[in-house]
C-alpha cells in the first residue's frame, strides 16, 4: 500500500459516512409519508430533521500533504488540552496527551494521525459524562488504537464516547495498516478523541485552537 504524502481523495465516493445511511433514509421516508398526506408542518419539520442529519454525518474529501514526521489531527474540532503526563492505560508510560473535543456541528469520521501498524485494539466499556470534561478521558466508554509508526514510534488514538455519543464505530482490525488522514471510523453525536504521543512530541497547536481532520498538522515526532 502507497502511503506517501500525496493529496489523496475519492471523487467516486459520496460525501456521507455509510453509518449515516440508514438514518437519512429513515428520515427521508417519514418526510415522504407527511408529504403525501398533506400534513405540511409535520413534512417541513421532519424535512428539516432529515437535514439536520445528512449534516452531521457528512464525510468530505480532504486534500493532505504530509512531512513525514508530521501528526495530522485525527478529528474535526476544538482543542481541549497538550499536556504531558503519565499513561498506563494504553501507554505504560510518559507521553503527551492530546485531546479534540467535537460538537454536534463537528464532522464525526475519524481519521488515523500518523503511518504505520495498528498493533492492538482495546475496547473498554464506561460511563457517558460530557466529552469536553477531564473525566471523561478515564471514565467514559472508548476504543483506543494502539499503532506503531513507520519509524518505531508508539502512537495511541483513543475515540471517546461522550454525553450524547452513544456509538462509537471502528474500521480497522489489528494488523492493519494506518495511513495518515485515512479515515477508521466515527462516533455518532459528540464525543472526543485523545491522542498519546511519545514525550518528545512536538505541538504545534495549543488549548482553543480549531483543527480539520486529515488536514491539520497538530505536531512532528522528532
Amino acid at each position: 500500500m502507497n502511503r506517501m504524502s500525496e493529496p489523496q481523495h475519492d471523487k467516486s465516493r459520496i460525501p456521507v459516512a455509510l453509518e449515516g445511511v440508514p438514518f437519512i433514509f429513515s428520515a427521508a421516508f417519514v418526510t415522504l409519508v407527511f408529504a403525501l398526506l398533506g400534513w405540511q408542518i409535520f413534512c417541513f419539520l421532519a424535512m428539516a430533521l432529515t437535514f439536520s442529519v445528512l449534516y452531521f454525518f457528512r464525510d468530505p474529501n480532504r486534500n493532505h500533504t504530509f512531512d513525514p514526521k508530521a501528526v495530522v489531527a485525527p478529528a474535526d474540532g476544538v482543542v481541549l488540552s497538550v499536556k504531558p503526563g503519565t499513561d498506563q492505560r494504553y501507554y505504560q508510560g510518559e507521553c503527551v496527551r492530546l485531546s479534540i473535543f467535537m460538537s454536534l456541528l463537528d464532522v464525526h469520521v475519524n481519521r488515523f494521525p500518523v503511518d504505520g501498524t495498528v498493533r492492538h485494539a482495546i475496547y473498554k466499556p464506561g460511563g457517558f459524562e460530557a466529552a469536553n470534561r477531564e473525566e471523561a478521558s478515564k471514565g467514559n466508554e472508548q476504543n483506543a488504537l494502539i499503532i506503531e509508526t513507520d519509524g518505531g514510534r508508539k502512537v495511541v488514538v483513543v475515540q471517546v464516547a461522550g454525553l450524547i455519543a452513544r456509538r462509537i464505530v471502528c474500521w480497522i482490525r489489528p494488523g492493519g495498516l494506518a495511513a495518515k488522514g485515512e479515515r477508521f471510523g466515527m462516533i455518532r453525536f459528540g464525543s472526543r478523541v485523545d491522542l498519546y504521543l511519545p514525550p518528545d512530541f512536538e505541538a504545534w497547536v495549543e488549548k482553543g485552537d480549531r483543527v480539520r481532520a486529515g488536514e491539520t498538522l497538530v505536531g512532528k515526532l522528532p
